[in-house]
C-alpha cells in the first residue's frame, strides 16, 4: 500500500474528509448565498445570530428583508456598528441592500440576522433548515451549520471572538 493510499484509507476510516470541504451554497434569482452558519447557544439563551455571505451577480439591487427559522419565534435583519466608541445594534427596518455586482458579508460584529425568542438551544454540529426572504428574488431555503459558542467564522475553526466582536447571551 502506498503512503497516499494509506493516508486516504486512514482518513476515511477516521471519518475525516480527504479533500477540503466545500462551502454550502444556495441561489435565489441573481443572488448567491454562501455558508450560512450560527453559533451554539448556552441553555436559556433566547437569541442567536446568523451569518453568511451574499453575492448579487445581477444588474439590479435586491434586499434581504427577512426570513424564518423554526427554532425561533422571530427573525430580524440587524446591523452592528461602532460610533464615537459606542457599539450599537439595531434592526434594519428596510432590510439589507445587496447592490449589483457586490458581495455583502454577514459576520459577528457587523451585519447579521437575529433569531429571536429561541424555543430551544442551538447545539454545535446541528444543521438548521431556514429561509431567507428577499425583496425581488423571493424566498429561498437555506441550511445553517451550528458552530461552537465562541466561533468567529462558519468554517468550523472556531476561536474566541475578535476584540470588539459581540456575542448574544
Amino acid at each position: 500500500m502506498t503512503r497516499t493510499t494509506l493516508a486516504c484509507t486512514l482518513a476515511v476510516a477516521l471519518g475525516v474528509a480527504a479533500a477540503p470541504a466545500t462551502a454550502e451554497e444556495f441561489k435565489a434569482g441573481s443572488l448567491r448565498i454562501e455558508q450560512p452558519w450560527s453559533r451554539a447557544t448556552p441553555g436559556g439563551a433566547k437569541v442567536a445570530g446568523g451569518y453568511m455571505t451574499i453575492t448579487n451577480t445581477g444588474t439590479e439591487p435586491d434586499r434581504l428583508v427577512g426570513g424564518a427559522l423554526p427554532q425561533a419565534g422571530r427573525f430580524e435583519v440587524h446591523e452592528m456598528k461602532t460610533e464615537n466608541g459606542v457599539m450599537t445594534m439595531r434592526p434594519l427596518a428596510q432590510g439589507l441592500e445587496i447592490k449589483p455586482g457586490a458581495t455583502v458579508t454577514l459576520a459577528p460584529g457587523g451585519y447579521h440576522v437575529m433569531f429571536m425568542d429561541l424555543k430551544e438551544p442551538l447545539k454545535q454540529g446541528e444543521t438548521l433548515a431556514g429561509e431567507l426572504k428577499f425583496e425581488k428574488a423571493g424566498t429561498v431555503a437555506v441550511r445553517y451549520t451550528v458552530q461552537a459558542i465562541g466561533a468567529t467564522t462558519g468554517t468550523g475553526t472556531g476561536g474566541a471572538p475578535a476584540a470588539g466582536g459581540h456575542q448574544h447571551h
